[in-house]
């Protein structure tokens, strides 16, 4: 909820965010055993947290780009909504879980590699 209802939102807003915990680059840019690198974490961390902003696989499309120079990231299961704290408790973003695939879309090699994907719903973005 403090991703999405604080850093993500406060973000889009362009308003100022005191701590630099999350780095702004194209996650598409880099495989994933690179982007530990560009997180500048400690060693042995296993989360990182990036702003990134979602490309289109065609300019006129609403289909995301997620693909790498070696690979893709290929959704799995449906957005999962993310409710705000407290007692109005209504939708204040969506949840995607991504798994990477080596290789081409049709002929890719699941990995280990999983990742996270949080957006504010349509009426914010």
């Amino acid at each position: 909820e403090e991703l999405v209802g604080f850093y993500l939102k406060r973000k889009v807003e362009k308003k100022l965010i005191r701590i630099d915990l999350i780095k702004h680059i194209d996650v598409y840019k880099y495989e994933p055993w690179d982007l530990p690198k560009e997180a500048s974490c400690s060693a042995g961390e296993r989360e990182w947290y990036f702003f990134c902003r979602r490309g289109r696989k065609y300019k006129n499309s609403v289909r995301p780009n997620r693909v790498t120079n070696s690979g893709f990231w290929k959704a799995t299961g449906i957005d999962k909504p993310i409710y705000s704290v407290g007692k109005l408790h209504y939708c204040i973003g969506l949840k995607k879980s991504l798994v990477y695939y080596r290789g081409s879309a049709g002929k890719g090699t699941k990995t280990d590699w999983m990742m996270h994907e949080f957006r504010l719903p349509a009426s914010e973005n």
